[in-house]
């Protein structure tokens, strides 16, 4: 799947991202018309996973099971609020009216696909009240891409383009994720967000393609965000601590470093439709092993990120809880509303 409709093919014998999730919402809907024979508990909750079906909120799960979804689904569900924050920056400044309502659209998007995140980890037993005060207290995270600052108009094509496209590839696996809830919400995620990705794809185009100076902006757009884009496939498969059991559970169906090659095999030839360049000196097609060699990320900086000293971990974190208390009023106004209309109506 390309960032553009200007007639890139995918790469040959490999379907395109938008296929795969359509071939899962196929599965999704063959997987409900199927049965599985099994006693109820655990070796009921083990052939669900076995047969590819999916566990819905009031099957039996493991405890482990349960944590881990309510632990990967809370981080996305704050990552996409969070992730509001660095392109609302550029709402007031875009350069056109047509440029502001795609990027007002495009926000708007990323507060509902939280919403969806939030509804589908409330299945699990926890409540969006309790996850968003974890948040703000600073006990669960946030993809930590978006602690980055956006400084030029640039940052918005590449947070499109490479952010976006990586969160896609990312996430695409998770429309065959074996929580249902889950699941289905990103079905629906992943058509939105290669929307996203077709904008950032076609603003860093126009760039490229308009004044020397304009070019430069890209290019310098890209060399900031490409190896902090790598870095949201998590640490290397050696050093990640949940991605074993998470897979045996079929909740991830695919290791953090075989989607960071996906990632960099699917920008290569994009970015040379772009006519910009891919700031790795080492980046170069490998015949024997049929895919490319690059320079991995700084996961010492990843890390350090992660920890809350990044660029902007202080400001994101500011701004969402001033938003928090700002908004009390109207989270007391709706609790009223909703008090008086349970309230019996007298004859």
């Amino acid at each position: 799947m390309y960032g553009n409709d200007f007639g890139t093919p995918d790469e040959p014998g490999r379907p395109g991202l938008l296929d795969q999730v359509a071939d899962a919402e196929r599965e999704l809907r063959a997987a409900a018309d199927r049965s599985v024979e099994s006693e109820g508990g655990e070796r009921y909750f083990e052939a669900l996973v076995a047969a590819d079906q999916k566990i819905e909120p009031r099957d039996w799960m493991p405890d482990g099971y349960r944590k881990t979804l309510i632990r990967q689904m809370a981080q996305h569900a704050h990552s996409e609020i969070i992730g509001m924050q660095p392109e609302a920056n550029w709402i007031t400044r875009a350069p056109t009216l047509k440029r502001k309502a795609i990027l007002l659209a495009k926000v708007q998007d990323e507060a509902g696909h939280g919403l969806y995140l939030y509804a589908g980890a409330e299945t699990l037993g926890v409540t969006r009240d309790s996850l968003y005060e974890l948040l703000l207290a600073g006990k669960q995270k946030y993809s930590s891409i978006f602690n980055y600052p956006t400084l030029t108009w640039a940052d918005v094509g590449a947070i499109g383009w490479l952010v976006d496209g990586a969160a896609i590839v990312n996430q695409v696996p998770l429309c065959r994720c074996s929580y249902g809830p889950y699941a289905r919400a990103m079905i629906r995620i992943c058509k939105e967000e290669s929307f996203h990705q077709r904008q950032g794809y076609e603003i860093l185009y126009t760039l490229a393609h308009g004044t020397p100076a304009q070019k430069a902006m890209a290019q310098d757009a890209v060399d900031r965000w490409w190896y902090p884009s790598l870095a949201m496939f998590g640490p290397p498969d050696t050093d990640s601590t949940h991605s074993e059991q998470s897979m045996a559970w079929k909740i991830k169906r695919f290791s953090n470093d075989d989607l960071r090659q996906r990632f960099v095999d699917m920008c290569v030839p994009q970015a040379q439709v772009l006519g910009l360049t891919i700031p790795d000196p080492e980046l170069r097609w490998n015949a024997e092993r049929g895919y490319h060699d690059y320079t991995h990320p700084d996961y010492g900086e990843l890390m350090t990120v992660i920890k809350g000293n990044g660029p902007c971990n202080r400001q994101r974190m500011a701004h969402r809880r001033q938003a928090h208390e700002d908004g009390a009023w109207v989270r007391e106004a709706a609790a009223a509303y909703a008090a008086k209309r349970r309230e019996p109506v007298n004859a």
